[in-house]
């Protein structure tokens, strides 16, 4: 069981009020509110042993070295990667789709596919599309349904032995929609493709064993998972990671430089070119720690009650519409209030100091299906309440009301 009054405690910024009203704070599916022991990480790093990390001699450059080692290992641990070499740190899912895709470049050719899903991130759509440009790759698409689900019929039959890499998200930003991962993926191996999942939405809820999946790359965000932005991961299987040539060449990737050959670091050194974001690593360790003690099933089943609730409580306003509504999704609502643009209700929830996502939501292809501008989005955290969703709901209906 969750004690929320507890864990409200925890997170200074649900103290503020917003127009003068007390914050309700429903865009979680955009990034999560921070800890105060995530808060605490940060000022100690800067206040005790900030320094360069590796290489370093002197005692703050090892302190510094050691604690972001550590939050690597904490990161493999959580997912259950078999080598803490296969994780590499990054500076969010963005960076590490990358990543991958322009190491792709060197192991595609004409007339090879490569495999998206309708439910994509543009983050995870527009790398590939550059890279099928440079490759002369096809780009193939798994249709959605109108419940907001993948038609994985479709996705069996554009599987075949041209296909060389499929890269789906875990769950839907747009929609909440938990996807199939391991049904795309043991169905992609068969035909001995890679498989990247796109983990940004899913980690805050799921817990992913990327063993028991057998994925070859998975992707997320820090900053979805109560820690700071501006830092990530990609995991990577050792083989693939490999076979994949460096994504940017300069300081740390290295192991020998002259002027006739450069020799490359081994993992996880190979793809963390440059300073990195020290501090952000070991805050984002810090930030699964504090998920981890509140514990992941504890957060599911609590926020699964709130889905319910804010579900039932919208649905008995006059004209809302919701996207996405299988029986498997984390807790996102995003809809519509009849011809109502959300812009427009997403400025009066503001008002009244309910903080919601309003527009495309990065997934305008999922738009174009449903042939909408873009939804409004309200999205819980395990430190919400249902009293913070009667707040959300009685200014929706002013705000419908004003807009009517």
């Amino acid at each position: 069981m969750i004690n929320v009054a507890k864990i409200r405690e925890d997170f200074p910024i649900l103290k503020r009020t917003v127009h003068g009203k007390p914050l309700v704070y429903f865009d979680n599916a955009a990034t999560s509110q921070t800890p105060q022991v995530v808060i605490d990480t940060i000022v100690a790093y800067y206040s005790n042993y900030n320094s360069n990390i590796h290489r370093g001699v002197h005692t703050l450059s090892q302190e510094a070295t050691d604690k972001y080692e550590e939050a690597r290992i904490k990161v493999q641990q959580h997912f259950n990667a078999k080598e803490a070499y296969e994780i590499i740190l990054t500076s969010g899912t963005t960076h590490s789709i990358n990543m991958v895709a322009a190491g792709f470049e060197t192991l595609l050719k004409k007339g090879d596919e490569v495999i998206v899903s309708a439910l994509e991130h543009h983050s995870n759509i527009v790398p590939w599309q550059m890279l099928c440009e440079k490759t002369g790759t096809v780009l193939k698409v798994i249709p959605m349904l109108e419940n907001g689900s993948l038609d994985m019929s479709s996705y069996h039959k554009l599987l075949n032995e041209r296909t060389k890499l499929v890269f789906c998200n875990h769950v839907s930003n747009a929609l909440g929609t938990v996807n199939p991962i391991e049904e795309i993926i043991e169905a992609a191996h068969k035909v001995e493709a890679a498989v990247l999942i796109d983990g940004a939405q899913a980690t805050p809820h799921i817990k992913p064993d990327v063993q028991a999946l057998n994925v070859d790359f998975y992707v997320a965000s820090a900053h979805k998972l109560c820690g700071p932005t501006g830092v990530g991961f990609l995991y990577g299987k050792q083989e693939w990671l490999e076979k994949l040539p460096p994504y940017q060449g300069g300081g740390e990737m290295i192991a020998t430089v002259s002027f006739e050959k450069t020799t490359y670091a081994g993992l996880p050194h190979k793809f963390e070119a440059g300073t990195p974001n020290i501090c952000g690593g070991i805050a984002f360790g810090a930030g699964l720690d504090y998920m981890n003690a509140v514990g992941f099933e504890n957060i599911a089943s609590y926020e699964h009650e709130l889905l319910v609730y804010g579900t039932q409580e919208l649905l008995k306003i006059e004209g809302v519409k919701i996207y996405g509504t299988t029986a498997e999704k984390t807790a996102v609502i995003s809809f519509n209030v009849g011809e109502i643009h959300p812009y427009d209700i997403g400025a009066i929830l503001d008002k009244l100091g309910v903080a919601v996502r309003t527009g495309h939501h990065c997934a305008q292809p999922i738009m174009d299906f449903y042939q909408i501008p873009g939804t409004v989005r309200a999205s819980f955290s395990f430190y919400n309440t249902k009293e913070e969703i009667d707040v959300f709901i009685t200014s929706l209906k002013r705000a419908v009301m004003m807009l009517s």
